[in-house]
Parts: structure tokens; C-alpha cells; sequence
């Protein structure tokens, strides 16, 4: 891969999904919206993506899906 080359995979589930109100926060480390989350899992995985000079964003959430992507350069 050229380092003008990126890989982008996208994760997609059917959910139940994730509040308007909470989408702009999910990547804050231990807020969560649910009784037994710690709120760390988003947070690890975007600190480790840009520990590998990755992103990782929330493009949709809905009553038809998820979906995230993860952006490799």
C-alpha cells in the first residue's frame, strides 16, 4: 500500500441505535447510555486507531441500522 493509499472497512449492525442525543459523546471515554456499560469500548477503539494513524467515525444511526467506519492510511 502506497502512503497515499487508505483502506476503509465499514461495520454495519440492526441494532437498536444509538440516541441522537448521545451520538456527538459516544467517543468520550465512560459516558454510556446503558446500566451496565463503562463507556470505554469506543473510546479504546478510537485511541488505537489513532495509534495507527486510522479514524474511526459514527456515519448513521437509525431504526435500519449502524454503521461505523474505520479509515486505515
Amino acid at each position: 500500500m502506497d502512503k497515499d493509499d487508505e483502506m476503509v472497512v465499514r461495520v454495519a449492525n440492526d441494532g437498536a441505535p444509538i440516541p441522537a442525543s448521545a451520538q456527538e459523546q459516544i467517543f468520550i471515554p465512560f459516558y454510556t447510555t446503558k446500566k451496565e456499560g463503562s463507556g470505554i469500548g469506543l473510546s479504546i477503539s478510537r485511541q488505537i486507531m489513532r495509534n495507527h494513524n486510522g479514524t474511526i467515525e459514527l456515519l448513521r444511526s437509525d431504526d435500519s441500522q449502524t454503521v461505523f467506519e474505520l479509515r486505515f492510511r
